[in-house]
């Protein structure tokens, strides 16, 4: 019996050690792309080790039109409060859900699946925040559509409430005297933790990585995400290789175009990257316990 588990274990370690380098090595290729010189990297291709390093692609970003730096406090400060107000959003709509005694619970519950099924459109959307909440070129166009309350998040939370709070401890609470906001924010969040970590990390994720909203809401470049930025950045670069700019600026076709993009990538997943292992451990317990049918 021992020797099984252990050839499982060394077995599930092999697997575990190949999924990890798939996910690792093109990761160092995108980052030794953007450090190599562009005419090294169309001859001898991709390498995990530059035969030649430049920066040229990172003085390019940093040094082009638009202020990266603020770009990249936007992106913090919309991720941040996206966040926070997503959980609270979520967390009290999910704990509303699990009451089983809350009147018109089936319906609601089938009013948010439903929303996880069907939309109104993309124009619709853009003219009712556009038209009627007025939304474009303020910081709420890129907290709110699309982003702030999501089905599946609310699911998995009231899925974990139902599951995971004993009813004997909300009882006791009840009978000394608390009510339902109290319970929510003493009793049943502090027990809520890992649940909480996991859809904020979810939810911060889509906030870090989304640039659809500053396209369709934002103008203004100081409203500018730095998703948005370093797209509009690849696509200034890849304007002046293209017809007339490129036969007018020669300095535009010994541009780094490749690694340019590859450093657009490294610039927009790095706080990520830092994030992440703060919030690992309870991700996968997360998705664990809010999976069980509620």
């Amino acid at each position: 019996m021992q020797r099984t588990n252990r050839g499982f274990r060394i077995g599930a370690h092999i697997v575990l050690i190949i999924f990890s380098l798939l996910i690792l090595v093109p990761l160092l290729l995108v980052v030794a792309s953007s450090l190599t010189e562009e005419q090294v990297l169309l001859k001898n291709g991709y390498s995990i080790f530059p035969s030649q390093v430049s920066w040229e692609a990172y003085k390019y970003l940093f040094a082009g039109n638009g202020n990266i730096f603020g770009a990249y406090g936007i992106s913090i400060l919309v991720t941040v409060a996206g966040t926070v107000l997503g959980i609270l959003m979520t967390v009290f709509l999910a704990y509303a859900l699990s009451i089983k005694d809350l009147p018109f619970r089936k319906g609601m519950s089938f009013y948010v699946f439903f929303t996880m099924l069907f939309n109104g459109g993309l124009i619709p959307t853009y003219m009712m925040y556009v038209n009627v909440f007025h939304i474009k070129n303020t910081i709420w166009a890129l907290i709110i559509p699309s982003l702030l309350v999501n089905a599946f998040y609310i699911i998995i939370a009231r899925s974990f409430f139902s599951s995971n709070i004993p009813e004997e401890v909300l009882e006791a609470a009840r009978m000394d005297g608390a009510g339902q906001i109290r319970i929510l924010f003493k009793v049943v969040m502090p027990m809520s933790l890992p649940i909480l970590a996991t859809i904020g990390l979810m939810i911060g994720l889509g906030y870090w990585n989304n640039w659809t909203n500053g396209l369709y809401y934002i103008t203004d470049q100081k409203l500018y995400s730095i998703q948005q930025l370093l797209t509009e950045m690849v696509r200034n670069m890849q304007a002046l290789q293209s017809g007339d700019f490129a036969a007018a600026n020669a300095a535009s076709v010994n541009m780094p175009s490749t690694a340019i993009k590859m450093a657009t990538a490294v610039l927009g997943v790095i706080p990520i990257m830092i994030a992440y292992p703060f919030f690992q451990k309870f991700f996968v317990k997360g998705i664990a316990l809010g999976a069980v049918k509620g």
